[in-house]
Formats: structure tokens, sequence, C-alpha cells
């Protein structure tokens, strides 16, 4: 009887794991025969889990949504990512789910093994989280968008760009990614027949429009292509410089929402960054501590003339005396 309920929990656990299973790929992990995989089904259909099959050669089984939430099988790792996900969206970015995400950490800790609820405590007792001003994304938003982009729905939007201007969008979404502490939706802007980055904060108004959609053609690494999005166009400038220090060195100092970074050999980087000011780009460089050599545009090269003038005069005008000794 213990076998068999460990192999029903098993079972669980990797359809729980994947959205479609054949009966042999559920039989050849679990050391059983297909038949065995149905009569388990039927056992765990029995206890409330919504499984549904599709028959036929390419048939197979999958979860279905059910009335209420089943009982949920994790493994030692897990269940300790999930307590730390709890954790990050009690003080997170995103609003609305902090008092969830309190009771649900509650709940978890209360059932965890002892040596698994040492490692959670330790995170929450030795970590602390610096707030930011960033206002954060709703909770609602974020679930509607990846939950559209899962079923391949067609979502219309209102967006407010850089500029603060406003337009009615129709996409398809891909992913939504996270970068630092903001929120970005992946996405083809079907009006523009183009792959475009969306802020989420920027996002005043989104409904599903029940349109779906045929994805094609769409990035292969989708953060990657947000972070281009973000480092380079369509900023008023767009800026090239040689960082002489391996790529390793200074990758650590360059996120991925500030620049893009390609090895040219193995003591130089080359550095793109995208801004509607000068001064800015010029800041960062002069914040690296590493030397650099501008590529493109000229005009940085004189803005960051003006940064070192501008810092030797405030140096110079605000030291107090020194006594002459």
């Amino acid at each position: 009887m213990a076998d068999r309920a460990y192999r029903l929990l098993r079972l669980l656990s990797a359809m729980q794991s994947r959205a479609h299973w054949t009966g042999p790929e559920l039989a050849e992990p679990l050391g059983v025969t297909v038949r065995t995989v149905r009569r388990d089904i039927e056992e765990l259909r029995s206890f409330g889990y919504p499984v549904d099959s599709d028959p036929g050669r390419e048939g197979g089984y999958r979860l279905a949504p059910g009335a209420s939430l089943p009982p949920l099988v994790l493994d030692d790792d897990e269940a300790v990512a999930v307590a730390v996900c709890l954790r990050a969206g009690a003080a997170g970015t995103v609003r609305g789910v902090g008092d969830a995400a309190v009771a649900a950490l509650t709940k978890l800790e209360g059932v965890l093994p002892l040596h698994l609820r040492s490692q959670v405590s330790a995170l929450g007792t030795m970590t602390e989280t610096l707030g930011g001003d960033d206002a954060g994304v709703d909770a609602e938003l974020l679930v509607t968008l990846a939950h559209a982009a899962r079923e391949l729905l067609v979502v219309e939007l209102d967006y407010r760009d850089r500029r603060a201007r406003t337009s009615r969008r129709r996409v398809e979404p891909y992913r939504v990614v996270q970068a630092s502490r903001r929120w970005y939706l992946l996405a083809r802007d079907q009006q523009r027949d183009a792959w475009r980055t969306f802020r989420l904060d920027r996002i005043k108004d989104s409904s599903v429009a029940g349109h779906r959609f045929r994805r094609f053609d769409a990035p292969e690494d989708a953060a990657a292509f947000v972070a281009h999005s973000l480092t380079t166009a369509p900023y008023a400038y767009e800026t090239e410089t040689l960082l002489h220090a391996p790529i390793a060195e200074v990758a650590d100092r360059i996120g991925p929402t500030i620049g893009t970074l390609e090895t040219v050999d193995e003591h130089t980087t080359r550095l793109r960054m995208g801004a509607d000011d000068l001064r800015y780009i010029a800041l960062r460089l002069a914040g690296l501590g590493i030397d650099f050599t501008v590529l493109s545009p000229a005009e940085l090269d004189d803005e960051l003339e003006d940064l070192g003038r501008l810092l030797t005069e405030h140096r110079r005008t605000n030291r107090p005396d020194r006594e002459e000794r």
C-alpha cells in the first residue's frame, strides 16, 4: 500500500511539472506498465484531481483546471524555491500580493520538514530588502499577460511611452521579463508587425480580446531581446565605447538594463548604451573606474570634457582652505 501511495505521489508530481504526458512517458520513470498508469490515473480522479485524457495514438494525459486548487507535490528544492519567491513577493515589486504571499508562506513553512524550515528561516532573518521609489506592477495585470501569452490570446492595451504619448496597441504577448525592479512585456505589435517591449507600469488599461493567434518568428532569447531594446533604440543617442578591461571584470558593473557588452579580445570589451541625454552616459562611464575609449558619437567626448571641467571647478570652489605648514 505504501509503495502504491508513493507511486501515486510520483505520478502526481510528474503531471504537475508538464502540461501533457503520454502513457509510455509516465510509465517508464515509474517502472510500471501503461495499464498501471491508466489505473493510477483513475485513482487520482477519484481523489478529486481533474485529469483529462486524449484518445488515440498521439493522445495522453494532462491535469486540467478544477473547481478548487488540489494539493501540490513539491520536492525539497521546489519547496525552498517557492518559499524564497513568496518572501520576495511579500516585499517585492508586484502590488497586491504582499498579504497573500505572507499567508501562503505561513502555510508552507508550517508543513516544511525541519531541515528545510531552518534554511527558509535563515533566509528570512539574515536578509533585508531596501525599498525603492518604484510603485510596482499590478499583480492582476501580470497574471493576465502571462495567461494570455500561454494561451496565445491577443491583448489590447493603452500604453504610455517614455515621452508620455498614449496609444492603443493590439499585441500578441510572448514573455514577461523582470529587469532590476521593473517588469516588461515582450510582444508582437500587430499594427506595426514587429516585436516590441512594453514597460508594465506604463500600461494604463488592458483587456484580452478573445482572439487567438499563431506564434511565429519569436525571439529565441526573450531576456536578451528586452535587454537590447532597453539599452539601444529608440534613444536620441546611441553610443559605442571600448572598455579596456575583460568582459568578466565589467559585467557586474553594467546591468542588462544599462548597456550591452561584447568581447573584443581578452583585454577589451565593447559597450553599447543608449540615452536621450549624453550627460547620463558620461556619468555612467566616469563611474566605472575603468579606462575607456569613445568610438561614437564625437559629442560624447565633448560631454566628458565638460563633465571633467565641471567637477574640477566644483572641487576648486568648494575645497576648504588649508593652513600652510
